[in-house]
């Protein structure tokens, strides 16, 4: 989890058993990157997808009693027999099987992370919510595959705590990443001239991310 839009769990079981997860990874608090919880909760505690033990979310520290309220509940304890929640820091580091996950602190208008992903030398960056910043042309370096959101037309009164197209592209061409995933594109754009225009800048192998597309790093 971790990527724009409601429908994450529901679009998971179409590919997995969601009780084979090894862990969650959540960039930062805003709804549309971990309202989706509230779905996984429901499967998992009353839906019959029971658990062998309880899954570690990694997220933001807030995320616990942020998913307490969409229940109405002041306490945390009722989420603990499902998730686990680990809170993330900037170049917070776990590992699962030979899959390691790095975070790194990106600019947002809330605490957010961007996310390393490493396997067998293959690497996967993740933008998560993000303005253009060094930390996440440092994140993308290098990166096999770099995933990232292009979320506004253009900047108004200053504020970057969003990518244009062009900081996209941009963001991949300085990082030298391999290949550029376009996702997170916001209703003032369509997903096919995001991508256009984010790959006129970058230079590279550039698509679009779809609900349903396997992409191999």
């Amino acid at each position: 989890m971790g990527g724009r839009r409601d429908g994450t769990f529901a679009e998971l079981q179409r590919h997995t058993d969601p009780r084979r997860l090894d862990a969650i990874w959540i960039s930062h608090l805003h709804a549309d990157h971990y309202a989706d919880l509230t779905a996984a909760l429901y499967g998992f505690a009353y839906g019959g997808l029971t658990l062998p033990a309880p899954i570690p979310v990694y997220a933001p520290r807030d995320c616990a009693p942020r998913l307490a309220g969409f229940f109405g509940r002041p306490d945390t304890d009722f989420l603990t027999g499902v998730f686990a929640f680990r809170p993330l820091s900037d170049g917070h580091t776990v590992r699962h099987g030979d899959l390691t996950l790095t975070a790194r602190a990106v600019v947002h208008d809330v605490e957010s992370y961007g996310l390393w992903a490493e396997s067998g030398g293959r690497t996967l960056a993740y933008s998560g919510d993000s303005g253009p910043c060094p930390a996440l042309t440092e994140l993308a370096r290098d990166a096999d595959l770099f995933l990232c959101e292009a979320d506004i037309d253009v900047h108004r009164d200053g504020e970057q705590v969003h990518l244009t197209p062009e900081d996209t592209g941009d963001t991949a061409r300085t990082a030298r990443a391999g290949r550029l995933l376009v996702t997170h594109v916001g209703p003032t754009l369509t997903p096919e001239n995001a991508t256009a225009r984010a790959a006129s800048t970058f230079g590279g192998p550039t698509a679009t991310a779809r609900v349903g597309e396997t992409h191999t790093v």
